[in-house]
């Protein structure tokens, strides 16, 4: 749980500081002052990561050489430094520095947003980033799997093209190969894993909904099978970077026949999952970011929304100042 941050030249922000309930905080302004950039500050705290910026030297602010994220949880004080000059990212755990497979999980948050729309029907990496920030979440040796493999497929993919440009053995690919196997084995049993728990857990009407996982295996064998292919296009063609799932509802794909309002529905179904998850694997409970998302809701599911915030510590922004007339009990961040 989240109890206060600073931001020192993140985004549009100079040197603000925030407070946040144990409840219930409703950050509220117009569009462009910043509420959306809060968020990604808890975000970054949380994964390491950004979720908005291509490049992570965006968050910094303009002209200056370097931002700083400092929050206070419950247990611990964390800390995200970029530095522009020469890029880099200083991850720090009560001041003492960390790596990013040690950094991640010590804030656990769910993030729901306008852009989680497009999960139903946008590219497949949207997908897989996103198995990828809730196991990261729950499980230490994912996040170690995870980044190791990333590093590996980079790794083989550079050794594909020189194989194929210069000539290299192709016995070369035996060591990442092996790399691949081992880590992409272990992430995809865990993203499995996932869908199954998805699958067991009811939906929020009467619509029967779930996931079918379209898995990339990787083994020896399907590396050998594609071994030239891969080398013609310098590519590994095979694995868990290359895998997918698609949102069912009555046993037909929701991307091709479901309406649009079936469609955040399922999301939402997936975001309440995405909690329950979090809180079986880890005993807590995360904390829930609600970017702006009752535009996009019809009025029952706002009101199943406005339900489960109050069951963790949820952080809300809105540019509607008549949302908050309506809530009670809850704290008010005006920007």
């Amino acid at each position: 749980m989240i109890k206060k941050i600073q931001l020192i030249n993140f985004r549009n922000f100079k040197k603000n500081v925030f407070s946040f309930s144990d409840g219930v905080t409703v950050i509220v302004g117009p569009n462009g002052v910043g509420k959306t950039n809060i968020l990604e500050s808890l975000f970054l705290l949380s994964t390491g990561k950004s979720f908005k910026a291509k490049v992570e030297e965006e968050v910094i602010n303009h002209e200056q050489p370097f931002s700083r994220v400092l929050g206070r949880t419950e247990e611990d004080k964390l800390e995200v430094i970029l530095t522009r000059d020469s890029y880099r990212k200083k991850l720090l755990v009560n001041e003492i520095p960390r790596r990013m497979v040690d950094f991640s999980s010590n804030l656990k948050i769910v993030l729901f947003g306008p852009w989680d729309m497009g999960l139903v029907t946008e590219s497949p990496s949207i997908r897989r980033k996103f198995l990828d920030i809730v196991l990261s979440q729950v499980d230490r040796e994912y996040r170690r799997a995870f980044l190791s493999y990333e590093k590996g497929l980079r790794q083989r993919n550079r050794l594909l093209l020189k194989i194929r440009e210069e000539g290299l053995a192709k016995g070369q690919l035996l060591f990442w190969d092996k790399l691949l196997i081992k880590n992409g084995d272990y992430i995809s049993t865990k993203r499995e894993e996932f869908i199954i728990f998805t699958n067991s857990r009811p939906s929020i009407n009467d619509q029967k909904l779930g996931l079918r996982y379209d898995k990339s295996a990787i083994s020896e064998a399907r590396l050998e099978q594609y071994k030239n292919e891969e080398i013609a296009s310098a590519t590994t063609l095979v694995g868990p970077h290359r895998d997918d799932f698609v949102f069912m509802m009555n046993e037909r794909a929701l991307s091709s026949f479901g309406s649009r309002g079936e469609q955040r529905m399922a999301i939402l179904w997936l975001k309440l999952i995405e909690l329950a998850f979090i809180e079986e694997k880890t005993n807590e409970k995360p904390t829930l970011l609600l970017d702006d998302i009752f535009s996009e809701l019809d009025h029952e599911h706002r009101e199943v929304v406005m339900k489960i915030s109050k069951n963790q510590q949820t952080i809300i922004t809105t540019a509607d100042p008549h949302f908050i007339e309506k809530l009670k009990g809850i704290d008010i961040i005006k920007l």
